[in-house]
């Protein structure tokens, strides 16, 4: 079996795992933030909703987020996967070290964390299109991103309309040439709501005091690999469907 089948079948397993039922932990954790949630101020929500849209904007229209590394043209897939994983190192290795430093603060720096988590999160996500040959000069590349984004940190319904298109790129993407209608038509309190559920328990140990700098490394830690693993698949489907039709 060569690479690129291994790397189909790899995919195949991780679809099947996406979309299986959550298990008695996942409701948990789900049920306990959710409790929390409602103790939550509207004004931390609002906070969590502008620093999503203001990252997003980044993201579409901005060059903060642009590698200055070349895109990568010549290498093949397991080549990419490699250089993939390395970039992935670096960035996780910062994540976690940020998360143990405001973890250790408490409440007030943990909502620091919030955005710096995010920038971290776009900054990878920037770096792995330029890895597997795709320029984020192009604004449909960034739309890619954040619909990769999206896909890692929303529920199921949603995860499941952000991989079809990520499946159908080849039609998909002329949609989103040049111009700003993926910002203007997003809906906004469900992209900020899904997101903030994802991080469910894990963030919310942060916030405890004794322990939060070890959850807060532990929660980016995991964060992160997730991140990880759902971007490296959706830019290995996209490449082995160019590539090799698979």
């Amino acid at each position: 079996m060569n690479y690129e089948h291994k790397v189909r079948k790899e995919i195949d397993t991780w679809e099947q795992q996406m979309f299986k039922s959550p298990g008695w932990l996942e409701k948990t954790s789900k049920n306990i933030s959710n409790r929390i949630n409602l103790f939550i101020p509207s004004k931390v929500h609002n906070m969590i909703t502008t620093t999503i849209r203001s990252i997003v904007r980044t993201a579409l229209f901005g060059a903060e987020y642009t590698p200055g590394r070349p895109v990568g043209r010549a290498l093949d897939l397991e080549q990419a996967d490699q250089e993939a994983r390395e970039r992935f190192a670096q960035y996780q290795k910062i994540a976690v070290a940020e998360g143990a430093g405001t973890g250790a603060g408490g409440i007030v720096l943990s909502m620091v964390d919030f955005p710096a988590l995010i920038a971290i999160k776009m900054k990878f996500l920037f770096e792995l299109a330029h890895v597997y040959g795709y320029d984020t000069k192009h604004f449909a590349e960034r739309v890619f991103i954040l619909k990769v984004f999206q896909m890692t940190f929303a529920g199921q319904n949603s995860r499941a309309e952000q991989l079809e298109a990520i499946k159908h790129w080849h039609l998909e993407k002329d949609r989103w040439k040049s111009d700003g209608e993926y910002y203007k038509n997003m809906d906004w309190e469900t992209f900020q709501i899904e997101y903030r559920d994802s991080m469910d328990f894990r963030k919310m140990l942060q916030m405890l005091p004794g322990i939060g700098a070890f959850a807060g490394a532990w929660a980016n830690y995991t964060i992160l690999e997730e991140l990880r693993e759902y971007a490296m698949n959706a830019y290995r489907l996209r490449w082995l469907q160019e590539q090799t039709g698979l």
